[in-house]
Parts: structure tokens; sequence; C-alpha cells
């Protein structure tokens, strides 16, 4: 999980989704706000509405690597995702720095499950609206589940590439920095699905394939032109967290630590 470069919509897009917004803010209670977002998201989410289709273009070409998941980086991003969730923030139902691209098993389990800092900053407040209750807003507070937009989850964990392939938080326990982490790994499940340690782990050994590939034919005297074209399959590499991790702890690891050392262009890839 990375953090996402925003791309920019072109100004009819735009356009059209603050009109779409619009209709949505212009209904007299929460709850009338709520219901017309959910039923405009899906008059208006469809494959013959070029706004959306732009929409998922642009999100496409936001992804990191080939169309992955923004969050799991292994399935391939087909959902447009509500960071806020749109049962619960009707205001933010057709913003675009509101939208992720995001698969169908991260994007179903994390549906409406959201959480703010409480008022006191040392714990996470579940706002996720249950089976029958009131439809009322949420409470005021800043985001618990971390944003790949405006953060660096990096910051927030690192993914062990020695031994487990899991994400590990980085931060003290206590700290909101540590809850935020904590929740952000359980609503998204990414230390609890084994097909996507077995991936991590499986493109570590790819990605250091292809490491010792590069030094082997800069070593050689390659062209520029197969550098490049090695240096764009690093790139396109599925599980590039896996890659970016290697590169932040290569020092701690003596064969990449060697490789690296031979081939320091590669740690700007």
């Amino acid at each position: 999980m990375l953090k996402i470069r925003e791309g920019r919509l072109s100004r009819e897009v735009r356009e059209a989704l603050v009109s779409y917004q619009a209709d949505v803010d212009g209904q007299s209670t929460y709850a009338a706000r709520v219901d017309r977002a959910k039923q405009q998201f899906s008059r208006r989410n469809r494959l013959d509405n070029p706004v959306f289709v732009a929409v998922k273009s642009k999100l496409a070409r936001m992804c990191n690597g080939s169309r992955r998941c923004m969050y799991c980086e292994d399935s391939v991003a087909d959902e447009v995702e509500h960071f806020h969730p749109k049962d619960l923030y009707p205001e933010f139902v057709f913003v675009w720095r509101n939208y992720l691209y995001a698969c169908g098993p991260c994007n179903g389990p994390k549906n409406n499950q959201f959480g703010v800092v409480g008022p006191t900053a040392d714990e996470i407040v579940v706002v996720t609206r249950q089976r029958n209750s009131p439809v009322v807003p949420p409470i005021a507070g800043s985001t618990a589940l971390i944003n790949p937009l405006r953060e660096n989850p990096l910051d927030f964990f690192m993914l062990d590439i020695r031994n487990t392939f899991e994400f590990t938080p980085i931060s003290e326990s206590g700290t909101i920095d540590r809850l935020r982490a904590d929740y952000t790994l359980k609503v998204l499940r990414l230390n609890e699905r084994d097909y996507l340690i077995d991936a991590r782990r499986n493109a570590y050994s790819g990605f250091l394939a292809r490491l010792e590939q590069y030094v082997q034919h800069l070593r050689n005297g390659a062209s520029p032109r197969k550098l490049a074209l090695l240096r764009s399959g690093i790139q396109r590499s599925p599980h590039p967290t896996v890659w970016e991790e290697m590169k932040r702890q290569h020092l701690y690891h003596s064969t990449l630590s060697d490789l690296f050392a031979q081939a320091p262009e590669t740690l700007e890839f």
C-alpha cells in the first residue's frame, strides 16, 4: 500500500461531478441526502456514462503497477471506492478527491467501515452505522483510516521482507499513529489474507531476480535501451510496496545492499 499520485480530470468531467454533487447537497435533510447519494451514484456509475468512464480511466492510470488495487496491490482494480463512505458522508459521494480504485475483496469488507480519531486523540471511534440505526451524521473527527491519496502509508507501517511479509506498525503502542495503523490493517485485512502474504513473498523473489538481472546486464555493458526495458519491468511488476521496502531496508540486508551498491540508480526506480 503506497501513496497514490492524484490525477487531474478534464474540466467537463469535473463540472459534471460538481453538478451531480449539487443535486445531492440540495436535499433538505441528512437522511434524504444519504438516500439521494446512494441512488444517484448507482444511476451515474455506469458504463454508458462518459463521465464515469473518464473517472475510471483516470483512476486506472493512478494505480501503482498495472491497474492494481490501491489497497492490496494484488487484484485488478475495478470498483470506484469512496474513501469516506457515501452512506455516512453524502457530501463526498461525487467528490473526485474521495475516490480510490479498489478490488472487490478490499472494497467489499471495507464497505461502510469507518472510524474517526476521538476528541481526546487517544482512541478510534467507529462511526459505521449499524443496521436499523437512525440515519444521523457521524461524529466529527479526523479520519482513522490511512488515506493513500493524502498520506504515505509507509510512514505508518513497514513490510517485513525477511520473514513474515506482513505489515508491522512503526509507531509506539498507545500513539494515535499506532492506533490508525492498527485500524487500517484490520479494516483492510492486509495481514489476514494468506494469498496476499504469498503474493508478496513471490513478488520479493521476482524483484530480486530482476535486480540481479539488471546488475548483470549493467556489468556486461548493456545498451541504454536494454537497461530501460529492465527498469520498466521492475516498475510495472505487481506489489510495488515490496520493491519500495527493498529499497528502504536494503542497508539491513547484505544481498540487497550489495546489489544496490553495484547499481545505485536502481534506488530511484
